[in-house]
């Protein structure tokens, strides 16, 4: 599999709304590329089931410092990133945000149904970044597919829902994107509650439905993207490609 963000090295410069960003831009020192107060709030709240959000919801005034900060980050000081810092902070930005959305309404049964208004929790403009205030899609979207051509941030970002890749239990880092890129990917494809091979049958999250596109762009489809993590077994012959269901029950950890 190609290095992250390769694409980037062929590109002078891609951009968000009027940024310029640069793969290999000097990072900027001034702003915390170890994202610590995230990395000690997932290490504390996240468990091999799922989030602790009543545990999550004493330390909210960390989270709230937390997304402060990044909203703090100019557009100046964002341009001097690396892009795999930069990818970094739009991912763990999209994670927090919506784990403090989920607070903000706690506790509920579904992030789908029951945040966020008539439109949904991805639709409500409440993300503050780079000077602007944007909405969970538009950070996916906008801000991240558009400009950083790595299918795997769909096993990285998370939509506090059951069918989603879990959340990871530390902050990425620019420093370690590309191992834990890897490492969410891997564990989310072998996980047989939502992605299995049955015979001649390929079942997968419909995730990989979705946003095909992606992983088309990445592999030249969807069965060669997953190929490499179902071993031998996928590469004896064609298989029929089917989608899982989708589970929108909040990712919320068993109670201790």
């Amino acid at each position: 599999m190609k290095k992250l963000l390769s694409p980037l090295a062929a590109l002078a410069f891609l951009t968000v709304g009027n940024l310029a960003l640069g793969d290999d831009a000097k990072t900027e020192e001034g702003f915390n590329q170890a994202h610590t107060t995230w990395n000690e709030l997932v290490g504390k709240h996240v468990k091999p089931d799922g989030v602790s959000y009543p545990a999550f919801q004493k330390d909210r005034t960390l989270l709230k410092s937390y997304l402060s900060e990044l909203a703090e980050v100019s557009t100046t000081d964002f341009n001097t990133w690396s892009g795999r810092e930069q990818l970094a902070y739009f991912i763990n930005l999209y994670n927090a945000a919506t784990i403090d959305l989920v607070l903000e309404h706690y506790p509920i049964k579904s992030f789908k149904d029951e945040a966020g208004g008539e439109d949904g929790p991805w639709k409500l403009p409440f993300v503050k970044a780079l000077g602007k205030t944007y909405t969970l899609d538009q950070v996916e979207h906008e801000l991240i597919r558009k400009n950083y051509p790595e299918p795997r941030i769909h096993f990285a970002v998370n939509c506090a829902s059951g069918g989603c890749p879990p959340v990871r239990n530390e902050a990425f880092t620019g420093e370690n994107l590309e191992t834990q890129l890897e490492e969410q990917t891997k564990a989310f494809l072998s996980d047989k509650t939502n992605n299995r091979l049955r015979g001649k049958t390929l079942e997968l999250s419909p995730i990989f439905e979705w946003f095909a596109e992606d992983f088309v762009k990445k592999s030249g489809s969807v069965e060669a993207f997953v190929s490499p993590y179902f071993g031998k077994e996928l590469k004896k012959g064609s298989v029929t490609l089917k989608y899982t269901d989708y589970s929108w029950a909040l990712n919320e950890a068993s109670a201790e």
